[in-house]
């Protein structure tokens, strides 16, 4: 089960969505505009967007490029429904930090299935930020930041907890 925003003008489509959505067990806050998308982000930081690109006051892209600017936190999966079709459009919507892109009519068993890699995703994103949380190690140099701060290389390390340990 995923919190979604939900960002799509149409209300047909809006309720299909979120009727589609809500099947699969996602709680699902609609909103018909990208300002409601942006000022309900900010606020409830929904893990997964669902956003239609042409919408209202702002639209998919831009509401994209203003979540992707904020200050590092848990990732908003970005996904991106539209009628535009073609690869320009394909890359425009990547450049501005989309995840993943689905035209429309959207086909249910497609968005499920995206969703449901969208899951994998963040749940391994999740996982990542735990383990990089559990020690500190410069991916450039091979050293290691330990409790007081300083740098070792990973040698040493290793080593003195090993005899620490074995003793």
């Amino acid at each position: 089960m995923m919190r979604i925003l939900l960002a799509e003008d149409d209300a047909v489509a809006g309720q299909t969505l979120t009727a589609i959505l809500t099947a699969q067990g996602h709680e699902v806050t609609a909103v018909d505009n990208g300002v409601d998308a942006w000022g309900l982000w900010q606020v409830a930081r929904h893990r997964v967007i669902v956003s239609d690109w042409l919408m209202p006051a702002m639209d998919g892209i831009e509401l994209c490029r203003k979540i992707r600017a904020r200050p590092p936190g848990p990732y908003t999966y970005f996904m991106m429904q539209t009628i535009r079709t073609g690869l320009g459009n394909f890359l425009e919507a990547m450049k501005a930090g989309v995840d993943d892109f689905i035209t429309k009519p959207i086909v249910p068993e497609e968005l499920i299935a995206r969703l449901e890699v969208a899951e994998r995703i963040l749940g391994l994103r999740e996982e990542l930020m735990t383990l990089e949380g559990l020690l500190a190690m410069c991916s450039y140099c091979k050293r290691i930041r330990d409790t007081d701060g300083a740098w070792t290389p990973l040698e040493r390390y290793v080593g003195v907890r090993i005899v620490t340990r074995s003793t």
